[in-house]
């Protein structure tokens, strides 16, 4: 069959493979047509969606999808079905809000699954295709129609991560996507994200990361990581790479042997950990190691400078360990990106303030200040639903940089004005404001700082 696997259309400034369709895509394509598109990164705005369909057949097409997604993939998977696909819909938001998924969409969406997809789709277009008898209910983690009532099957993982295979990087072309994708800033280029494990055992209120990967973290094995930081190096000229792991450190000793194995290639690439890691999990080797294989920045979830709201967030750090922690990796020669939530649940003004002074007062080359997003499923999108209901949350502006939700006391246009003030407090000094200046690499790199400024500063 043909089947197109689509990332959907979003303003939001990362523009990075979807791994996870690139696995999906590794998975099936011995036995069928894939086609993966990434609606971001080639300006596919959900209005030119069924200009792109139009000529083409695809028997199947999967869409990706975040809970900020919702919107766009409304019309998206409309157009799908409208075209004589039969639609399936994977991705974070199903996989923790699997009915409510298919009650959204309705008709025209057919499947969803929750969790790792890979075993299930593939099982799925077996099915489909008329190539093997299984039927819906044997399929794990498929959400599905019978007699009008939707069912959601166990899911499954799948606990030695080297059976998933490598993504499908040529149908990915990673050397065809920008230089700044997951953060703002890079060292060398072209690009790479990679995934070392998966899951997460950690309790903070926030996160949804758990309820998509499970708890227990599972991981690839070292030569099967090599193996794929090898072929990108030498099949697509990849000279950097972005370890997007949740707990890439969280088993020291799986991290300094991955990284011992890095360093005897001497490959001279960079490397950074965008989407941030546990800061319990570094010791003095394996911050040795980070530097002389190329890291060159950490990314730190510190969330908050109050200690209260850390403990509200079950994040298990204090703000006095995360200062002995940032004085650790600065005394490495790493530089640090901050990670921090304004307008948590139950935070004051007070609280936010003590938060931008804390970032202020860490040695950390930059910060990025995310307005706190209700992700379903998550603990505290529970607590908010029980305590002050749901009906206060701009779904329409379900974005880091949107403020669509404030707690109490706090409206949008205050916690609005307090994310601009972090900024421009952190960025306005000039040391911190001269060492980013140097990072800029050309002039479309500026003009992607320029896109990023006006998402998160001046677009309300």
């Amino acid at each position: 069959m043909n089947v197109l696997l689509v990332k959907p259309y979003n303003v939001g400034d990362h523009i990075q493979p979807a791994l996870g369709l690139g696995y999906l895509a590794a998975f099936i394509r011995r036995y069928h047509n894939v086609t993966i598109l990434d609606c971001i990164k080639d300006t596919i705005k959900p209005d030119r969606f069924a200009s792109y369909l139009d000529g083409k057949h695809y028997d199947v097409i999967g869409f990706q999808c975040y809970t900020f997604d919702l919107m766009n993939l409304t019309n998206m998977v409309g157009q799908a079905k409208a075209h004589g696909a039969v639609t399936v819909m994977g991705g974070p938001h199903p996989s923790v809000m699997p009915a409510e998924t298919m009650d959204f969409f309705g008709k025209d969406l057919d499947y969803a699954f929750q969790g790792e997809a890979e075993v299930g789709f593939k099982l799925l277009l077996e099915k489909l295709a008329g190539l093997a008898h299984v039927q819906e209910p044997e399929i794990s983690g498929l959400v599905w129609r019978k007699d009008g009532a939707v069912i959601v099957n166990d899911r499954m993982y799948i606990a030695d991560l080297d059976f998933f295979g490598t993504p499908a990087w040529d149908l990915i072309k990673p050397q065809e996507y920008p230089e700044a994708q997951h953060g703002a800033f890079f060292r060398n280029f072209p690009i790479a994200p990679i995934i070392v494990t998966r899951g997460c055992p950690f309790p903070c209120t926030f996160c949804a990361g758990n309820l998509i990967s499970g708890r227990k973290i599972r991981r690839r094995s070292v030569p099967h990581v090599m193996a794929e930081i090898e072929m990108l190096y030498r099949d697509f000229g990849i000279r950097e790479f972005h370890v997007i792991d949740d707990n890439f450190t969280n088993d020291r000793d799986f991290a300094k042997d991955l990284l011992k194995a890095l360093k005897a290639r001497r490959l001279g690439i960079s490397w950074a950990v965008p989407n941030g890691i546990r800061m319990e999990g570094l010791d003095d080797e394996l911050l040795g190691l980070m530097k002389e294989t190329g890291l060159y920045l950490i990314s730190l979830g510190i969330e908050s400078g109050s200690d209260r709201i850390l403990k509200a967030m079950k994040k298990g750090t204090t703000v006095d360990f995360i200062r002995k922690t940032v004085k650790s990796i600065r005394g490495a020669g790493i530089d640090i990106a901050g990670f921090f939530i304004l307008g948590f649940p139950g935070e004051t003004v007070d609280d936010i303030r003590a938060t931008i002074r804390f970032a202020c007062e860490l040695d950390i080359m930059r910060a990025n200040f995310f307005t706190y997003l209700p992700f379903p499923g998550t603990e505290s999108y529970r607590q908010i639903a029980a305590e002050e209901g749901l009906d206060k949350v701009n779904w329409q502006k379900f974005f880091f940089m949107s403020a669509s939700y404030t707690p109490p006391g706090i409206d949008q246009k205050t916690l609005k004005g307090l994310q601009r003030s972090a900024f421009f407090r952190f960025y306005a000094r000039p040391r911190i404001l001269w060492n980013n200046i140097r990072e800029i690499q050309s002039f479309r790199h500026l003009k992607f700082l320029a896109r990023r400024f006006f998402h998160w500063i001046i677009m309300k």
